[in-house]
């Protein structure tokens, strides 16, 4: 399981128009699920999000969590965290999970978030719908999360 973690000041995602989540200061995680990921993979990886410090403290420092800044999150399902570039020039999607394995462990991830930091808090996209995913990178800071 991976996932690209941005720190933002906002990000929204849009689906046929229509704003389906919004947020100011927290985190745009993309997520990936591969074969061999499992739901206590996706525990792991949920757990992490939460103990993650990379928000600024008084000093300057990557110190704080999402929850001391009280921010919030929206994950979006991307297979193409798993794309392959090795050989030509269009990327393979081999290592991502299908659909029927992907959708409930991305899932998984969103209820544990939402369990402890309160559904108003953990936004979503659509699970294999075309998005407009917009944000504001707070750094720029991203990073790669891979349980």
């Amino acid at each position: 399981m991976k996932a690209w973690i941005q720190r933002v000041t906002e990000a929204s995602v849009e689906i046929d128009g229509e704003r389906v989540a919004e947020i100011g200061v927290g985190y745009l995680i993309l997520l990936g699920v591969t074969h061999d990921d499992d739901e206590a993979k996706a525990d792991a990886l949920a757990s992490r999000i939460l103990a993650l410090r990379i928000f600024e403290d008084e000093q300057g420092k990557t110190n704080r969590s999402i929850e001391d800044v009280g921010g919030s999150i929206i994950v979006v399902s991307q297979f193409t965290l798993y794309a392959d570039t090795a050989h030509g020039r269009r990327p393979g999607f081999s290592a991502a999970a299908r659909p029927e394995k992907a959708e409930p462990l991305y899932e998984r991830v969103v209820a544990n978030l939402r369990s402890k930091m309160g559904h108003d808090r953990v936004g979503t996209g659509r699970f294999g719908a075309d998005m407009k995913v917009r944000l504001l990178n707070d750094g720029p800071f991203s990073i790669e999360v891979v349980i």
